[in-house]
């Protein structure tokens, strides 16, 4: 796994262990020196180490770019997210007392665990090192307000007059699709259509739903509420759920897991614009075939930094409302910036972000004795 290491890290890859309860998890911390590494808490059972790691470096440059004093880690819990409540919640506090001993990292809900996963933590360890609490437990609920999401919005409304759309082009004419209908995707849904925009298109794990006239995207938030799919709506066509990249769309959204949009189904994507609402959502190699067809993508520790400023500013005590204008703030700035340099400079919107990123991580190793401590 080490072939994957650079001179940013990880710093440190810990395997976690309870065979009484069959815990079995990785944390990769990746880089901390801008402070404490922040990164959440996924819960599925296929990402393999290297994938933790990938995500874990997303979460380095996603603090960085945001400007904020935190580096990156992430932990993976192998387990069906959808185990019973019991059951996962002794996981979640079998886990939480594993990592009481790493001060240099800061938990936060991730796909798979949520705001009363963290407050099982907090209980467990009476640590202060965990972010995304219930109000009730003094946090922000980053999912319930949609942190992640609002960001998203912006990232959007900077990026439309760069995508070729025809001049005055507003969310009010966009038709938007989105994969991967949870707590991030259903809140950009909302968010979005509340600016104007039709939702045509939607996907989960179960398969995917399109209606070209606009799906109702209150009902869909209700049904997965309820614990149904979106294949569950009463109306419009349903498909796998692979068939969403292919649905004729201006904004794509991918909200859900790693590498959805890849060698194999790069040119059947339809929309001008992709917003990346997950970690990861795009291989490499599409990203630049897309750059080239002159699809734009928003890189995602760019896109959908929402979640962790959020988290970031409940750990310094921060509120609510306060977070939501350093989202909007933070986020549309760093987009602007981003286009304008890959405009200029002709690189990738990557590779901008990249660029702004590395430097603010360089930057800080270079104060320190050792480098990625």
């Amino acid at each position: 796994m080490l072939r994957f290491a650079d001179k940013l890290g990880p710093a440190k890859i810990i395997q976690v262990y309870e065979p009484t309860i069959d815990l079995k998890a990785v944390l990769v911390i990746d880089n901390i020196a801008m402070g404490p590494a922040v990164g959440g808490i996924r819960m599925a059972p296929d990402v393999s180490v290297e994938e933790c790691m990938r995500l874990a470096r997303s979460m380095t440059l996603k603090n960085a770019a945001a400007g904020l004093s935190h580096g990156g880690g992430k932990t993976v819990v192998y387990a069906d997210a959808k185990v019973p409540r019991p059951e996962k919640e002794r996981l979640i506090r079998a886990l939480a007392a594993a990592l009481r001993n790493f001060p240099e990292y800061v938990m936060g809900p991730d796909m798979g665990t949520d705001e009363e996963c963290m407050a099982w933590i907090k209980d467990e360890i009476d640590n202060r090192n965990v972010t995304g609490l219930p109000a009730e437990a003094g946090g922000i609920p980053i999912d319930q307000i949609g942190a992640t999401a609002w960001g998203i919005r912006h990232a959007i409304e900077v990026a439309l007059p760069y995508c070729g759309f025809p001049e005055g082009f507003t969310l009010a004419q966009a038709r938007l699709a989105v994969q991967g209908f949870g707590a991030v995707g259903k809140n950009a849904a909302h968010f979005l259509v509340d600016q104007g925009a039709v939702l045509v298109g939607a996907a989960d794990s179960q398969g995917s739903v399109y209606d070209p006239d606009g799906l109702d995207v209150n009902k869909l938030i209700r049904l997965k509420d309820a614990g149904k799919s979106v294949v569950d709506y009463p109306d419009g066509q349903k498909m796998d759920r692979d068939a969403i990249v292919g649905f004729d769309c201006d904004i794509w959204i991918p909200a859900a897991r790693p590498d959805v949009i890849n060698e194999k189904n790069m040119d059947t994507l339809k929309a001008k614009l992709v917003v990346e609402g997950a970690n990861i959502p795009v291989t490499e190699g599409a990203e630049r075939y897309l750059h080239e067809q002159g699809v734009l993508c928003i890189p995602d520790f760019i896109a959908n930094a929402g979640g962790v400023i959020c988290a970031a500013m409940e750990y310094r005590g921060k509120i609510e409302s306060e977070a939501l204008g350093v989202i909007q703030e933070k986020i549309s700035t760093n987009t602007r910036l981003i286009l304008e340099e890959s405009r200029n400079k002709k690189i990738l919107p990557r590779q901008a972000a990249v660029n702004l990123a590395v430097a603010r991580v360089e930057k800080a190793m270079s104060y320190k004795r050792w480098s990625i401590y």
